[in-house]
């Protein structure tokens, strides 16, 4: 039994026999969403949450459970701050603990090319090891494939996780409410311009680490704190494109300031100089809450006393209902739409 279903969804557009897979179908954007609408769930649908948060909730036995499944396969393997298998644990935890889930446990299954280094795979499962611990979680299964010399890149892990929710938790992206203030818990775009620096063929050199890291603890002290409506990981596709799934799953208008948006100079640096935007760059080890407006206080003062939300600011609100959309009220005065990443702007960050 499932907390969710599947009638009325439409296939926007059907499959025709030019279309084929490109880079951007990875972004988290635009063409994430028509990938997954057109193809996925017109085959798969049933079997997915119609609210399409970062974990599926399920019922079993009167208890509520999180489950998601998540591929990595970042370029390099080893970058500032982190590396393919921190990168694996802590996403799948995050994913679980976006809907309020205290993480259990989890899976992996590693694909690996021929000739890949004993020593490589390691540090990659040492560090997997160190992740699993930091988060509270144990890893129970795994599975490994082997495929020839140029069959893959050296390194691809999937990982799936299961949590349990508490009673009187009720997380979704669908359940953004007029008058909730919007958090996030620190810096963005720190992960996305650290795997970038980490590519020897850009000549770009950064002192800047991934945030990559577990935040189910925060999520827990933020519970504990108050009212929590919306959790988003803003991982592919950036803090912009989270906010605007959040405005359509719920229906809502939400409005954001651009002096409140939490940025380091080292990312904006980069950004101007690549001819990036920072809402759109991904992030690892950050979240964004919409907190109900008379606990929003309360809330942002327990994250701030906490490992990973040292950093968090209040960066907008959700100002009506009805009208699906993001505002974005300039440094100086003006405002602009959010949208989706349209494409690929950092191919395999994650």
């Amino acid at each position: 039994m499932t907390e969710f279903d599947f009638d009325g969804w439409t296939c926007p557009a059907p499959i025709r026999p030019t279309d084929t897979v490109i880079l951007g179908h990875g972004s988290g954007g635009t063409l994430s969403r028509d990938l997954l609408n057109r193809l996925f769930l017109p085959e798969l649908g049933k079997a997915a949450p119609r609210a399409l948060d970062d974990s599926a909730v399920v019922v079993m036995d009167g208890q509520r459970y999180a489950v998601t499944t998540d591929s990595h396969v970042v370029s390099p393997l080893f970058f500032p701050g982190g590396d393919i298998g921190r990168l694996a644990v802590c996403g799948t935890v995050n994913d679980l603990a976006m809907v309020g889930a205290v993480p259990v446990a989890l899976t992996c299954g590693f694909v690996l090319e021929e000739g890949l280094s004993f020593e490589i795979l390691q540090r990659i499962v040492k560090s997997m090891q160190e992740s699993a611990r930091e988060a509270g979680v144990f890893i129970a299964a795994g599975d490994t494939k082997v495929v020839q010399r140029g069959g893959a890149d050296k390194v691809f892990i999937n990982t799936s996780g299961i949590g349990r929710i508490a009673d009187g938790v009720h997380i979704s992206g669908a359940n953004a409410k007029e008058g909730d203030v919007i958090i996030v818990s620190g810096t963005i775009g720190d992960h996305g311009i650290a795997v970038l620096s980490a590519r020897d063929n850009l000549g770009f050199e950064t002192s800047l680490q991934s945030d990559v890291a577990p935040l189910n603890h925060l999520v827990q002290a933020m519970i504990s704190a108050g009212e929590i409506h919306v959790l988003r990981d803003p991982t592919r596709g950036g803090l912009g494109t989270s906010l605007v799934e959040v405005a359509g799953q719920s229906n809502v208008t939400i409005e954001i300031f651009e002096p409140s948006l939490p940025v380091k100079p080292a990312v904006h640096a980069a950004c101007e100089m690549l001819g990036f935007d920072p809402l759109y760059v991904a992030n690892e080890g950050k979240l964004v809450a919409f907190v109900k407006e008379g606990d929003a206080g309360k809330v942002l003062d327990v994250m701030k006393r906490t490992k990973h939300g040292a950093e968090a600011a209040v960066i907008g609100k959700v100002i009506g209902t009805g009208k699906p959309q993001v505002r974005l009220k300039t440094a100086i005065g003006g405002t602009r739409l959010v949208d989706m990443l349209p494409g690929e702007m950092l191919p395999r960050i994650c």
